[in-house]
């Protein structure tokens, strides 16, 4: 080119065929399709925490493709593998880091003989929130042998890491169930066994304790758990359930109570104790959950009926509280009742209290006290300051929600849904703003999410947030449960 005379359209075009051409060199739109592009899953304008790991996704082309990641002042490019775009990790914890409290822009480009046509950009907004380190949950297999393989697992939120908690093969592969935590700690913690080497796991640190929890006054074993502020008291249910499958009904398994009460565990004098509000033949009791102040016990109430079998559309559960004094271990005698299912023909499952005392979310279905199988089933909120009571539209779905944890900065929460296939249940997460608003939820982020959840056949439950990893030695845990004869409650 030497004695030429510079012609810069020649020069553009040259420079960007140089572009296209070089494999791993950063791409140029040459122009917009004007067309959306359907990602997996659906990661488009969602809200997330500044600390989340990267939001892998799929898209169905597995021709060459180039996704833009652009901040406020930095942008950075990743080329699709078979359709799947997979984020540097640290690349994408330093744009989140760079535009926390603002949003960062994604465009996905498709590559069109020698140059590079580009879909609608979409959006997703960084908050400073960050959300806990870790969540909890159980897997267990949707099979005919399903209760002989599952077990209690956690996951690290940023990054893809997995590991687990307890599983059920060390005892003879029997049922392990309703692990809580007490605030979040994850030291501190009790879960179930069931069958062979049946027990409550009580574990404080290093301390392993079996529980035999039913006595001769109480309905069973303690179910539902739900530990007090101070870590001295667990309120659980104790109750009769059965199980029902339908075969011309959206909700195809239906779990039943013949009768349950509330007892609250002291867990140093080893002893039970109750009162009439929570121990009623007229009434059934269920869902316990202790306010952050430690002062208010809720829970979810319905009339006793007869025949479950026929009249189980008949079983709406109210949201209801009573006084509790921690101090004198004593129950206050007035039941307030927050939400009447009754009169509202809907039924309150798992009360959850956000820890700044503020805000109050259930799961609202039908009927019954199992909300998990209810395609209905939705996330509700109570704004404690003055009883308002509305639907977290942004969170909920057509498929069902139920099961949801806060996080200890009470911006966040995790919840179970069935919205990705309408069978198995999944982690997702919602931003709560200061104004109890929920915003657009994403599903746990995984390092390829298609062949993860479409491979997947095992469904998660019960996910529970901590804030950092449980480290109990397993081994301890089985010896415990298969040597010992346990602590018997009084």
């Amino acid at each position: 080119m030497l004695g030429t005379k510079y012609n810069k359209t020649w020069y553009d075009k040259l420079y960007s065929l140089l572009l296209i051409s070089c494999s791993h060199g950063d791409i140029r739109i040459a122009k917009s399709l004007n067309e959306e592009i359907t990602i997996y899953p659906d990661y488009k304008d969602v809200t997330i925490p500044v600390n989340i790991a990267p939001l892998n996704f799929s898209i169905a082309d597995s021709s060459e493709h180039c996704l833009i990641l652009k901040g406020k002042e930095s942008q950075f490019q990743v080329r699709s593998d078979e359709g799947l775009f997979e984020i540097p990790q640290k690349k994408w914890k330093a744009l989140l880091k760079e535009n926390a409290g603002s949003q960062i822009e994604l465009t996905i480009a498709k590559r069109v003989q020698d140059e590079w046509n580009a879909y609608t950009s979409f959006h997703m907004d960084i908050v400073n929130d960050s959300i806990d380190k870790y969540i909890a949950y159980r897997l267990l297999a949707l099979s005919n042998d399903m209760w002989n393989r599952m077990g209690i697992y956690q996951r690290d939120l940023e990054n893809y890491d997995q590991s687990v908690i307890y599983e059920n093969s060390l005892t003879d592969y029997n049922c392990v169930n309703c692990h809580t935590f007490s605030a979040g700690n994850p030291d501190k913690m009790i879960f179930h066994m069931r069958g062979k080497y049946a027990g409550s796991v009580l574990i404080d640190g290093k301390k392993i304790t079996k529980l035999n929890t039913k006595t001769a006054e109480t309905v069973s074993n303690f179910v539902y758990m739900y530990w007090h502020p101070n870590g001295d008291y667990l309120a659980a249910t104790v109750c009769d359930t059965y199980q029902n499958f339908f075969i011309n009904n959206p909700n195809t398994l239906e779990v039943l109570d013949h009768n349950s009460d509330i007892v609250i565990y002291d867990v140093k004098k080893n002893e039970i104790f109750s009162c009439d509000a929570l121990n009623s033949k007229d009434a059934w009791q269920i869902f316990p959950a202790f306010s952050p102040d430690g002062k208010s016990l809720y829970f979810s109430s319905t009339v006793a009926v007869d025949s479950i079998s026929k009249n189980f559309r008949q079983m709406n559960y109210s949201l209801c509280r009573v006084d509790f004094d921690p101090e004198t271990r004593t129950l206050g005698q007035q039941v307030d009742t927050l939400y009447n299912g009754q009169t509202h023909h809907k039924s309150v499952s798992f009360p959850r209290i956000s820890p700044d005392g503020k805000y109050l979310a259930f799961t609202l279905q039908e009927y019954g006290g199992f909300g998990v199988w209810h395609k209905d089933a939705e996330l509700y909120m109570i704004r404690l300051s003055d009883g308002k009571t509305y639907p977290l539209t942004e969170a909920n779905s057509a498929e069902g929600e139920s099961y949801h944890s806060w996080s200890h900065n009470n911006r966040w929460m995790v919840f179970s849904s069935r919205r990705l296939d309408g069978l198995y249940t999944r982690p997702f997460f919602t931003y709560i703003d200061k104004e109890g608003i929920a915003h657009k939820p994403f599903v746990l982020p995984q390092k390829n999410p298609v062949s993860y959840y479409k491979d997947l056949l095992w469904t998660y439950n019960l996910p529970e947030f901590i804030q950092d990893k449980v480290r109990i030695d397993t081994h301890a845990v089985m010896e415990t449960m298969k040597n010992t004869k346990g602590v018997h409650v009084r």
